[in-house]
């Protein structure tokens, strides 16, 4: 741990930065929207570009690695404990035909997109999940499991956070435009904004454009049972990479099952449960500070940390080579978005959501 110490420290101290930038407002304009990870992985990719004197040396490597694989797992776990699973489930059930949906849409456009571009696999994956689940938490959450690299991921990162911001700029005034309700606008930023942050702010714009309160809790609402899918879609992977791995074991690799398998992502479920188990105890001093400090701190934590990993990405990751090879990301993220975006309206229309309000 004496060796780590340096680059986790250096880690820390960005992410911190990071965090403050995030929760700035520029001219009414809120850089939550941005988030901590995004500003911690552009500073760690700055610094690496601009400053050699200040990129990582030998002495940081370790804690840095340490930082990018295993705090962004526990940065998974520790999420779990923000999720009860009986609320999401019986106040974001109405939204279940259009989460399913979209979430089916982009793991799909995203395969087919991924051979008519012919891009990287994980790449694809990454981009997929994110697009489909909650941005950049899915991605933390996926990456371990495929065993992405750091520029893999940052790729992904970027392409996510570009349609974050065009999502929470675009889709209050679009929404309303079109005829959305209140409710029917709730269930869209739930289901076609990736990040939970871009839901915010989005939903809140929405209100004061709408004239109505109730649309930002619905929204959460819906993209915290969005969140959910992580669960299934991460150990149908996971099972996918134990399959590969032990083919690869039959041709005379070696092969562990505990070396393949995320044994984070049930960690990350127990601590759903227990938040889960939590909520239905009869009312008490020890669950209302379980629901209102410790859940608020853990979701504060789980946010840090993954501003932490993103910033050890971004102090691994050439900037500019990022930039040359962003093309096909950017097309595959955009694809993805606008069918999202598209089948969520539809699925509304379809099921007659579109035009109720709260």
């Amino acid at each position: 741990m004496k060796n780590k110490l340096p680059g986790i420290v250096i880690c820390i101290i960005i992410a911190a930065i990071a965090t403050f930038l995030g929760g700035l407002e520029v001219g009414g304009f809120s850089l939550e929207v941005i988030g901590a990870p995004v500003f911690a992985i552009l500073i760690g990719m700055l610094i690496t570009l601009f400053n050699k004197n200040l990129a990582p040396s030998d002495t940081m490597k370790d804690g840095i690695k340490f930082t990018s694989k295993k705090i962004l797992q526990w940065a998974v776990i520790i999420l779990g404990f923000s999720l009860n699973l009986g609320t999401i489930v019986s106040v974001g059930s109405k939204s279940l035909p259009v989460i399913v949906s979209t979430i089916a849409t982009s793991l799909i456009v995203a395969y087919i997109m991924m051979n008519v571009l012919k891009m990287d696999s994980k790449v694809s994956t990454l981009i997929g999940v994110g697009s489909s689940i909650c941005g950049g938490s899915a991605i933390a959450a996926t990456a371990p499991v495929i065993d992405a690299d750091d520029k893999e991921i940052a790729q992904s990162i970027s392409v996510i956070f570009l349609f974050n911001v065009l999502a929470a700029l675009i889709f209050p005034t679009l929404g309303h435009a079109i005829g959305l309700g209140s409710e029917g606008f709730a269930i869209f930023a739930g289901t076609a904004v990736n990040d939970t942050s871009s839901v915010t702010a989005a939903a809140s714009t929405a209100e004061s454009i709408y004239g109505v309160e109730g649309i930002l809790s619905a929204a959460v609402t819906v993209k915290l049972t969005r969140t959910l899918a992580i669960i299934p879609i991460t150990l149908v992977l996971a099972i996918m990479q134990a399959r590969k791995a032990k083919k690869g074991a039959e041709e005379g690799n070696n092969f562990s099952f505990k070396k393949v398998f995320p044994f984070f992502i049930i960690y990350f479920i127990i601590a759903s449960v227990i938040t889960t188990i939590v909520g239905i105890m009869p009312s008490s001093g020890f669950t209302a500070f379980y629901m209102d400090t410790f859940v608020h701190w853990m979701k504060w934590l789980a946010k840090f940390f993954i501003a932490m990993a993103m910033c050890a990405i971004g102090l691994n990751t050439n900037i500019v080579e990022l930039v040359r090879k962003g093309g096909k990301p950017i097309i595959m993220g955009f694809t993805c978005w606008v069918s999202i975006t598209v089948v969520s309206i539809l699925v509304q229309i379809a099921t007659g959501i579109f035009y109720t309000s709260i």
